[in-house]
């Protein structure tokens, strides 16, 4: 499968490099063009392109920009596609986002509603990045790492699910986009390493409206 990547940082990368060893040709992008990305495409083995060219590209397009950056990806040339939206809302980064803050909408939400004719899935936003690798996927009882994923497209969510297997993590899915909350930013299920059964149970105890401390996630 060809997967384009919009944003070329720390998670952009990791997920290139997996998408390379199980076999998949990748593009990466970032805002500043891909005269900035050589050094990163030989690191990864991706190659590289503009944001256009990179939505263009990808049967799959795995959207990892700061949040406050999501209008300028491009609409017309992802109608159709799946769209992997790893964002997460960082208000000291992004500012502040009044339907993010008012718990009205989801951050998947306002990808999708910028990008209607897309097939948008939530997924890898709830995994710290030093865990994005082939090292990552096994917990410490030996059980296979699990992600959750969240989109209104089964089909799409389907595809979305193939690939994190192939990357080596169990997906379990969270229900459509208005739910994909239960797994963003200070949620019990955010970046905490968990197997199927235990993100089950973390997806069903998030509280709209209560958040864990900052950071708690990273211990």
């Amino acid at each position: 499968m060809r997967i384009g990547i919009i944003g070329a940082g720390h998670i952009g990368q990791a997920t290139a490099r997996l998408a390379i060893a199980a076999g998949h040709e990748v593009m990466l992008s970032n805002s500043r063009g891909p005269e900035t990305l050589v050094e990163v495409a030989a690191q990864t083995g991706a190659r590289t392109g503009t944001v256009e060219e990179a939505a263009a590209f990808g049967e799959l397009v795995v959207v990892a920009v700061p949040l406050h950056q999501y209008r300028a990806v491009p609409a017309a040339p992802l109608a159709g596609k799946v769209v992997l939206d790893a964002n997460n809302y960082y208000p000291d980064r992004d500012g502040r986002i009044p339907e993010l803050d008012a718990r009205t909408e989801t951050t998947t939400g306002l990808l999708a509603r910028h990008l209607p004719q897309a097939r948008v899935v939530k997924a890898l936003n709830a995994i710290l990045v030093a865990h994005l690798a082939p090292s990552g996927t096994t917990l410490p009882s030996g059980h296979r790492r699990a992600l959750p994923i969240a989109g209104n497209d089964a089909a799409a969510k389907a595809v979305v699910a193939t690939l994190l297997g192939q990357f080596g993590f169990d997906a379990v899915d969270a229900g459509p986009i208005s739910e994909s909350w239960r797994f963003e930013r200070a949620k019990p299920a955010y970046c905490i390493p968990l197997d199927r059964e235990g993100l089950t149970r973390a997806l069903a105890a998030a509280e709209r409206d209560k958040d864990l401390p900052e950071g708690s996630w990273k211990r």
